[in-house]
This record gives structure tokens, sequence and C-alpha cells, in this order.
């Protein structure tokens, strides 16, 4: 794997992502609306940005031959972004999802990685959410993730290596910076305003330090094609309470921090057993969240996160609202 075509690599992931893997020597090409800014991804030699939309099929047509490797970022992420306008979600996250597969097989792409979601699996009872449990998405944002995992699974062959990832959710630092998930939230309210509110509390809720997450998708492109050839795998750190992310996040802010927890009626709760992508390729994630809250909670004190708690620019839903975006 030489070079390498990321849809939505101007976003969170991609953020830290392109950036790894230009330091590593591949040539990456991005394809990205660039809603979040043109200034994401520093401009570096081996690096081409394309100011696009996936759904272009002619674009695909025309900038993806020449590349080894897919990784597929791109969509309306979170699920109040998509119910803000369910068409666009679905354009963008359905749609588009088998003509880019397609097009990326028949212009000589050998390695296709999908970046699914492990909201798929729904809630389950059971303490280890594993890959071989039936699929209960709750959403149209998790329905379509898990159909495009079954669109790619029959395009698997000896020359279009296949595979696709359910990340837990990504926490920590990046360049194009999301503060509307859960410990990324809970840090940015106890740095700036000294209190975190928690609704409940008792919700378990997956995560992955954002460099661990864009370690794996390195490994994924290194690692021969026998071994990650049609898998599907879980990728996350640990499982946790809702209370007791706040209460990591206040051990490194500081006991100056107070924390509220209010009743709520949503106590959907979320975990997944990471055991399978171990056991197959060794992949362990080696951040903790203590580590992603230092880390926003040093970029904070830099002066590289500014107005956190009002811009748009950190909050999806909040964008979404105010671009036109058809």
């Amino acid at each position: 794997m030489k070079s390498i075509y990321i849809t939505g690599g101007a976003g969170y992931v991609g953020s830290v992502l392109v950036p790894k893997l230009l330091s590593k020597g591949y040539k990456v090409s991005v394809l990205d609306l660039m809603i979040y800014g043109e200034d994401v991804l520093a401009k570096h030699p081996n690096l081409t940005t394309i100011k696009g939309d996936i759904r272009d099929q002619e674009l695909l047509k025309k900038t993806i031959p020449g590349h080894d490797a897919v990784i597929h970022l791109a969509c309306i992420s979170n699920d109040p972004s998509f119910e803000l306008n369910p068409d666009l979600g679905k354009s963008i996250n359905l749609d588009a999802f088998e003509p880019l597969v397609k097009i990326s097989k028949e212009s000589g792409v050998s390695r296709f990685i999908y970046a699914s979601s492990s909201s798929v699996y729904g809630i389950k009872e059971e303490p280890n959410v594993h890959e071989g449990m039936e699929l209960e998405p709750l959403t149209d944002y998790s329905k379509f993730k898990a159909d495009c995992e079954e669109i790619l699974k029959p395009y698997q062959s000896d020359s279009f290596t296949t595979c696709t990832i359910r990340p837990a959710t990504v926490c920590g630092y990046g360049k194009r910076l999301r503060l509307d998930l859960s410990v990324n939230i809970l840090t940015n309210l106890a740095v700036n305003k000294g209190e975190i509110t928690v609704f409940g509390g008792t919700q378990k809720r997956p995560n992955i330090h954002i460099e661990d997450m864009t370690d794996l998708y390195c490994q994924l492109l290194e690692l021969p094609k026998e071994k990650i050839a049609g898998k599907i795998w879980n990728a996350g750190f640990e499982n946790h309470t809702i209370s007791e992310i706040a209460q990591m996040v206040k051990n490194v802010v500081g006991p100056q921090v107070n924390i509220v927890t209010t009743p709520t009626n949503d106590l959907r709760s979320y975990h997944i057993s990471s055991q399978k992508i171990k056991n197959d390729i060794g992949f362990v994630a080696n951040h903790t969240i203590e580590d992603a809250v230092k880390d926003l909670k040093d970029a904070f004190e830099r002066g590289d996160i500014p107005d956190s708690l009002t811009g748009d620019k950190y909050f999806n839903v909040k964008l979404m609202q105010h671009i036109e975006l058809k």
C-alpha cells in the first residue's frame, strides 16, 4: 500500500490519520466537502486534497484510479445530525456507498476499509457484545451503517480486500475537533465551566482514543491481505459509565470541578468487546480515557480550541443547521 484515498479525510478522525500516514511515507488523497474548513489539513508534497462530494460518481471515477487503498470515513455522523435531514443522510450514508465500492474495485484499488459503527448492535444486555451477535440498529444512521456492511461483503475477492471496523466513540484531540462526543463534551465543560452535568450516569459508553483509532487504520494498511480479508471487527478500549467518565475527567482537570447528576429517561447503554480484533491481529488500544482528557486539557490551555462552548464548528448538528447541504 503506497497511495491511499480517504473519503471524509478532513473530518475529526481524518485530521489525525492523514498527517500520520504522510509521516509514514504514504501518498494521500483526501476527498471531502471541507465543511469544517479548508485549513484542517496542512499542505504537504504527498497530499492531494479534493473538495468534492462522494455522491459525485464522475469525480470518483476521475480521482480514485492510481490508489492502492480506500479508507471510507465520510458520512453524516451521529443521530442528531442525520435526523436534521434524513434524505440527505440516506443519500450520503447509504445511496453513495455501493457506487463508491464498485468504482474503487473497477479502478484497481486492492484494499477497501470501511468505518462502520458499534451502534449497529443496538442495546444489548450481555456483558460482552461481540461480532457474532445479531445487529439490532435503533436509528436510520445505525441501520444504514449495517446495510453498508452487507453491501460490502460480496465485493471481497482475491484482488479486492475488504475490511469493516465498528469503532467505539472516538475521544481525544484532533485539529478538526468534535466536542459533541461523550468524553470530549465532559472535558470541555470541566475545563471551561468548572461543572459537569451528568444525565443519569449509569449508561455505559465504549470509547477509543483517536490515536489508537488512527493507529488501527495504519495497521490495516500494513497487514497482509489474508489477515484482514472480509473481516469485521469491533474496535474499542474500555466500557465505562458516564458517571465513571465524569469522575475520570475531574481527576485529570482538577478537584475544583463540580459534578451535577440529574435524572433522565434516556438510559440507553452501549458496550462492546474488542477481544476478537486482539486475537486476530493483535490490536490493543493503548491510550486511556484519561490520556484523551489530558490531551484536550492541554489543547485548551494552549489556546488551540477557541470558542469551545459556542463555536458551531465543534458541534456537527449546529454546523449542519447552518449550511445548506443538499
